[in-house]
């Protein structure tokens, strides 16, 4: 027992360490980081431009629609001035109570009808402006979303 033991430990060889070649593969790896490091920083640069992008155009769009709401709170402003001197107009040239009851109830009921109006026309304006501020910041995250299934 003590011979074939003695055998089986002289076959065993240890290789030698090979400088060069440890050296290559260092080398390879890295380099395979370096490249690595450049794609990554590639990404994250075309993101933060991209990023950029979404804000620019959500500014633009917020200043666009910004305006767009304050005429029309002036149009409906304007619009509820000139029927308010239009009935006063109207009560002062009333002839008997009965005559200025009627044309006070006709006013509350058109202003409540213009109030609903100019309220839903409100309600457009700004709904289309949040739809239209958000789509850039949407779109920019289905795109890196589909980027990151992709990879």
């Amino acid at each position: 027992m003590t011979k074939t033991s003695a055998k089986t430990a002289d076959t065993v060889e240890f290789q030698t360490f090979d400088a060069d070649k440890a050296a290559d593969q260092f080398r390879a790896f890295a380099e395979k980081g370096v490249e690595q490091s450049k794609e990554a920083y590639a990404r994250l640069k075309a993101n933060a431009e991209q990023t950029q992008k979404a804000f620019e155009n959500t500014f633009e769009n917020a200043k666009a629609h910004g305006n767009e709401f304050s005429l029309k709170a002036i149009s409906v402003a304007r619009a509820n001035t000139e029927a308010g001197f239009a009935h006063l107009e109207a009560v002062l040239g009333a002839k008997s109570l009965s005559e200025l009851m009627e044309l006070q109830t006709s006013f509350i009921r058109r202003s409540f009808e213009t109030a609903v109006e100019q309220s839903k026309d409100l309600q457009a304006v700004s709904t289309r402006a949040a739809e239209d501020m958000s789509k850039p910041f949407k779109d920019a995250f289905e795109k890196g979303a589909k980027e990151l299934k992709v990879a």
